[in-house]
Order: structure tokens, then C-alpha cells, then sequence
């Protein structure tokens, strides 16, 4: 059998993964078709068949899930030991990937990152917002940022923030002629705007505390986002009711634009954490990420 390239088998985890050549092209830098052909002379190499192909999926074979789940941590570990290798660099160099949220993207992130990657020009960097609880071993990711109370206990976590809150805000416009809520009870009489969650079907649900009582909303309205700054958009036209985090719309409170509503049942969060596997062998660029992210109390 001719000998295997270790790029073929690097394009074949991230269709694999992937489950689209479309995605793992563009993963990969590469067009979809030259993809495409390397899998085909992958699987002529070895005499097996290694992906199910149609014209809407790509889905392992039996002998391509085997390999995916032998070969590919073994691909990490050898792609984690060359990333090491960097320590012999006189200046730390290598791409960051980092998944996150929105609100933690621009108000935290990105600051301390345009800083940093000024004074290192050979650190690349990836920020990819989902709402989802991603798998960051799975995704490839070198670690997430998710509030702390999300973080799975056998993560290392490093607290990049400090407490904050959200606020249930609307314009003046959409409160004219309408009774204003007391409790977060009375939110399923507005029109609420929500936030998709990637699940089918998701939104998140509206959650309030005080004085040791909790109270979980399912709102409805006639706009849904995924994004924290259309949410804002949206409340300032007057189209509802959002939830959002309270430096977000800080500004729009003091000028008149929005009004808040049910301040008192707001509690602080947990605050944003970075998260990474224990085992995770830092890098110096990762290194460097870390101790630009971590929260120093004033």
C-alpha cells in the first residue's frame, strides 16, 4: 500500500467531523473539489471506503468512524507537540481558536486582543460566537468563554470579568398605553423579543431571581435573533421587550431611549470565565491569551 500522507489524513478528520466537504474546504483552505479528490485517492490508497456520500450529507463509513476515532486524537497530539514546539521561537507564534458569545466577544475579548495582537504580529487569532455549549475537544478549539456557572468542573477556568446583570428594557413608544410589568409573571402579556439558541426550536428562557426565589420565563413576541446587538436594535423600535446585559444598553437608559423594568429582580451572574481542557498543553501564543484575558480585581 503506498504510504499515506498525514494531510490526507488531516482532510479526512475534517470532513469526518465536519459531516460536508463545503465546510471542511473552508476549514481547510482549499476548494471542495480538490477535497473532494483527495478523499477519493485516500480511500483508492487503502482499498476501503471511507465516507458515505449524497448529494445532501457526507457521513463515515464504518471503516471512516474507525479511523476517525483512532487517528484523530493521535492528529491532535501530534499537531499539540509541533504547536510546543513554538517555545523554541524567539517570539510566540500560532493560531488561538476561541468559541464565545456576543456580548463576551465585544465587550471583553476583542479589547484585550487588538492589544495583543499588535505587540505579536505571528499570533493569529479565531473568535467564533455560538450560543451553544460547544464541545471545544470535539470542535478543535483551544478554549471557550461561557459564563461561569456553565463551565463543566473538569475544565480549568480563569475568570475574565466581573459580575454583571441583565436589564428588561423597551422604548418609551412601546410602553405608550401599555401597563408596564411587576413581576417577571407578567412578561407573558408583552411582546418580548428572544434570543435563538441553536437548538431546534430553542429560545432562551428569561430567568429571574430575588430574595432566594427564582422565576424562569418562556416569552413570546413577533422577532427572535441571534445576535445581542439586533436585540437592542429591535427594543429601541419599539417592537418589545429584550433582555439583555446591562452595558449593553446602559447608554440608551440615561438618554431616554429605553426604560428598565423589574430592576429588582435582578440578580448578578457569574461573570465570563475561560475555559480550556486540563490536559491542554499551553502554548506560548495560548500563554499569552490567557494572562491578557485574566480578570485583576481594581
Amino acid at each position: 500500500m503506498a504510504r499515506t500522507n498525514i494531510n490526507d489524513l488531516t482532510a479526512f478528520i475534517a470532513v469526518a467531523r465536519e459531516r460536508s466537504f463545503t465546510r471542511a474546504a473552508a476549514q481547510l483552505g482549499v476548494s471542495p473539489s480538490a477535497l473532494s479528490h483527495t478523499m477519493r485517492a485516500l480511500e483508492e490508497r487503502l482499498g476501503l471506503r471511507l465516507l458515505a456520500r449524497t448529494t445532501r450529507s457526507v457521513t463515515p463509513t464504518a471503516a471512516g468512524e474507525r479511523l476517525l476515532v483512532t487517528v484523530g486524537p493521535k492528529l491532535e497530539e501530534i499537531e499539540g507537540e509541533l504547536t510546543a514546539l513554538s517555545e523554541l521561537r524567539d517570539k510566540p507564534a500560532g493560531t488561538v481558536r476561541i468559541t464565545t458569545v456576543e456580548h463576551a466577544a465585544e465587550s471583553i475579548l476583542w479589547p484585550a486582543m487588538a492589544k495583543l495582537l499588535q505587540k505579536y504580529p505571528d499570533v493569529h487569532l479565531e473568535i467564533i460566537n455560538d450560543y451553544g455549549l460547544t464541545d471545544i475537544v470535539t470542535e478543535r478549539y483551544d478554549a471557550g468563554v461561557r459564563l461561569g456557572e456553565q463551565v463543566d468542573k473538569d475544565m480549568i477556568a480563569v475568570r475574565i470579568a466581573p459580575e454583571f446583570r441583565r436589564a428588561v428594557v423597551a422604548s418609551p413608544s412601546y410602553f405608550r398605553g401599555r401597563a408596564k410589568p411587576h413581576t417577571p409573571r407578567d412578561l407573558t402579556e408583552h411582546a418580548c423579543i428572544n434570543l435563538r439558541l441553536p437548538t431546534h426550536g430553542g429560545f432562551y428562557i428569561w430567568d429571574f431571581r430575588k430574595g432566594g426565589r427564582e422565576i424562569k420565563v418562556r416569552v413570546q413576541g413577533r422577532v427572535a435573533f441571534n445576535s445581542v446587538a439586533l436585540m437592542r436594535q429591535a427594543a429601541l423600535a419599539g417592537l418589545g421587550l429584550a433582555h439583555l446585559p446591562e452595558d449593553v444598553v446602559e447608554g440608551d437608559i440615561q438618554k431616554g431611549r429605553l426604560e428598565r423594568v423589574l430592576a429588582d429582580w435582578s440578580s448578578p451572574l457569574a461573570g465570563y470565565h475561560l475555559y480550556y481542557p486540563s490536559r491542554r498543553q499551553p502554548s506560548p501564543a495560548f500563554a499569552l491569551v490567557v494572562e491578557a484575558l485574566r480578570y485583576r480585581a481594581k
